[in-house]
């Protein structure tokens, strides 16, 4: 039996409107590198080994909308990054195309959209 891990990488594919548009805003937040780019399909990857996140062309892409109302595209899924300053955090995505949701559920947490519109959330654990 082969190994589960030997020769495999793991990640998470994102669907985008822009693949390699999202690819490098989340290159630059996270500080990772595009380890790969073809049209429809663009790789962050924080090295060589993962973890990687794939950007996956999505055509009559709809964005979800926070926080979820009925009838409208839920978040399937979010990111959550620890941060060790939460306002230079949220500044620093902004700058870099996130927007700021309006709804914020905690005090220290920030619930952001990147440039697709997909929510992704900067936490500071105050402990």
């Amino acid at each position: 039996m082969k190994s589960r891990t030997g020769g495999m990488w793991w990640g998470t594919a994102i669907e985008a409107p822009d693949p390699g548009g999202l690819a490098r805003f989340y290159a630059e937040l996270l500080g990772w590198h595009v380890g790969h780019e073809e049209p429809g399909t663009a790789i962050v990857a924080a090295s060589p080994e993962g973890p990687f996140f794939v950007f996956q062309q999505a055509d009559g892409y709809v964005a979800p909308v926070w926080p979820p109302a009925a009838g409208q595209q839920r978040p399937m899924m979010h990111f959550d990054f620890q941060v060790g300053d939460l306002d230079s955090a949220v500044a620093e995505a902004v700058e870099l195309g996130a927007v700021l949701a309006e709804h914020q559920p905690q005090e220290n947490v920030r619930v952001l959209f990147d440039p697709a519109g997909h929510p992704f959330c900067l936490c500071f654990d105050e402990g």
